[in-house]
């Protein structure tokens, strides 16, 4: 279905949302209508608050607004889906565009099997009527069902529409940018030199498969990365909780701009604890590359400065490899929490490829690696 056929059976006129590659067609459709204009779409930190926005949207207008995610979000919408929109609570419409990667049956990348399989029993569990739309989905269904759905709303509930691999599509395409110079995969290269034996922890997306890809290209055993290839937002309290635990380690972690901002309280978290022996690294673009190219609002945000405000007692940002160099030389002999921005331009290798360990292997040859006495090397 041509998304701009969707949108008008929605009917809605505010969107907001994180994006997924499995709603690239919508995403692409929003951001060449409306662009950021905030009346009328909104690009949230995380699903969670999207669904409190669009709360707030209604409570001004009486309106139903649209929040579009991958099914990995719907364990952020469970909290306000249950406590803030529920007819048991306050009754507030949503409607809710779910990509749907993990589909049983269809191959997907590990993180997504699970989810993929839970995600109508996530939506049924939370009393939101679900309806999927693939690829040969007739426009008449749809409508059909949104006039199901218009019922729902309209006695404060909220529905959800699933979307398939090619369930909507788009002929147009949005541009995506910014002014930056530094190549992510070389920044990556960099921070791994610099980081010799260390432990990193790495984030959700491009910046893992790059730094496995770099290991592999260097001969390197891969057992030092823990690559985080789910749970978006999560990479720095987990390398915090390694930096704890493993004082003897120095710990870094590869952060993006997109999950930094999911879970930004965790920078208060690492802040107040200050473990003198972790390096947190956020890797930013200003934008969700992985999903698309959509962007973020850490393109406007002083990083360093909200890192500073959260108690990190050494800052700076990197936009050339020697301000990068110097400053990962600096927080190796500081021996306290450092915290670096690397400001870097969007796009990846066309053949960039994917980690060939499981994650259960990943997890294992990291724990050993762990374990083994300071100064033994990995092959």
């Amino acid at each position: 279905m041509k998304v701009e056929t969707f949108a008008s059976i929605v009917g809605a006129d505010f969107y907001t949302g994180v994006p997924d590659s499995q709603l690239r067609s919508l995403c692409d459709y929003l951001m060449n209508a409306y662009g950021t204009d905030p009346r009328h779409h909104v690009i949230a930190a995380n699903e969670g608050n999207c669904a409190a926005l669009a709360a707030g949207y209604h409570l001004a207008t009486g309106k139903t607004a649209v929040v579009y995610l991958q099914n990995s979000g719907e364990g952020n919408i469970i909290n306000p889906a249950a406590s803030l929109l529920h007819r048991r609570v306050y009754g507030i419409p949503v409607l809710f565009v779910v990509g749907w990667r993990g589909e049983p049956g269809v191959h997907d990348e590990p993180q997504h099997i699970y989810q993929g399989l839970v995600t109508e029993k996530l939506l049924e569990d939370l009393e939101i009527p679900s309806f999927v739309i693939d690829s040969g989905t007739p426009e008449t269904a749809v409508r059909e069902e949104m006039e199901r759905f218009r019922l729902i709303l309209q006695k404060g509930g909220c529905a959800a529409f699933i979307i398939r691999k090619g369930g909507l599509t788009y002929e147009g395409r949005a541009v995506y940018g910014n002014g930056y110079a530094l190549s992510r995969e070389e920044s990556i290269r960099h921070i791994a030199e610099a980081a010799g034996e260390d432990p990193i922890v790495s984030t959700t997306g491009k910046a893992s498969r790059e730094l496995f890809e770099l290991r592999t290209a260097a001969g390197q055993a891969h057992d030092r990365d823990f690559l985080t290839v789910g749970s978006m937002g999560h990479a720095s309290s987990i390398a915090l909780g390694i930096a704890l635990h493993r004082p003897e380690s120095r710990v870094w972690c590869l952060d993006g701009d997109g999950a930094a901002l999911m879970h930004m309280g965790a920078m208060a978290v690492i802040g107040t604890v200050r473990p003198r022996n972790l390096i947190h690294i956020v890797l930013n673009n200003a934008a969700h590359e992985t999903v698309g190219g959509m962007p973020t609002a850490a393109g406007g945000l002083d990083l360093p400065g909200i890192a500073r405000a959260c108690g990190y007692p050494h800052v700076c940002t990197a936009e050339t490899f020697q301000d990068l160099d110097e400053a990962l030389s600096k927080a190796k002999t500081r021996g306290e929490l450092a915290f670096i921005e690397v400001k870097c331009v969007l796009g990846a290798r066309a053949d960039l490829g994917r980690p060939t360990s499981t994650p259960q292997e990943n997890k294992a040859a990291f724990m050993e690696r762990l374990r083994r006495p300071e100064g033994e090397t990995s092959r």
